[in-house]
């Protein structure tokens, strides 16, 4: 665990950053944890190739520090969206994505109020076309942009995803559907 006021970043493969209300999301979601001085060495880490997950508040941690194209805003219907949702593999072919089946619809579990993923029309069809659009919601339970769950950058070595699949790793917490993320992320580092 490295704390945000650290300078430096271990010597690590991946950096995840998790989800949670970084200083309390008071002024834009994850903007003030974008500036935090451990993020200097998070943003070194990934522009050498180096792994990095940003979950939830992470995945807006991701596009504030501009590791991530777009930004996460309120959810449409203004409410905190607590619940499991299916998902659609719309690039099976990541280190993030490749544990997953052919037509896997995995169920995973979100909780945000601001997880409306927006891009103007123009970075949108780029990153369709470009294959960064990792994730879609089946049922997009916040309005994002084309349904938008999760995407990587041009590389393919940062992520953002709003559903937490460390919340879908073991049968006693409600489902095993979010294993396969961890295990590609494992394929994806090798």
């Amino acid at each position: 665990m490295v704390w945000h006021a650290d300078h430096d970043l271990p010597d690590v493969d991946i950096v995840l950053l998790p989800g949670g209300f970084s200083y309390g999301d008071y002024l834009r979601s994850g903007a003030i944890a974008a500036r935090a001085p451990v993020m200097h060495d998070v943003i070194a880490h990934a522009k050498r190739g180096g792994y990095v997950v940003g979950i939830c508040n992470g995945f807006q941690v991701l596009t504030e520090a501009q590791l991530l194209p777009g930004a996460l805003l309120r959810n449409a219907n203004l409410h905190f969206v607590c619940r499991s949702v299916h998902l659609q593999i719309a690039n099976p072919d990541t280190g993030f994505t490749c544990a997953y089946g052919s037509g896997a619809v995995p169920q995973i579990p979100v909780a945000h109020h601001d997880g409306n993923y927006f891009a103007d029309a123009k970075t949108l069809d780029r990153m369709e076309g470009e294959g960064q659009v990792v994730f879609r919601y089946c049922d997009n339970p916040n309005g994002s942009a084309r349904d938008i769950a999760g995407i990587i950058n041009e590389k393919g070595n940062v992520l953002g995803m709003m559903p937490h699949p460390e919340r879908a790793v073991d049968p006693a917490t409600g489902g095993t559907d979010g294993r396969a993320f961890f295990e590609s992320l494992m394929r994806g580092v090798r």
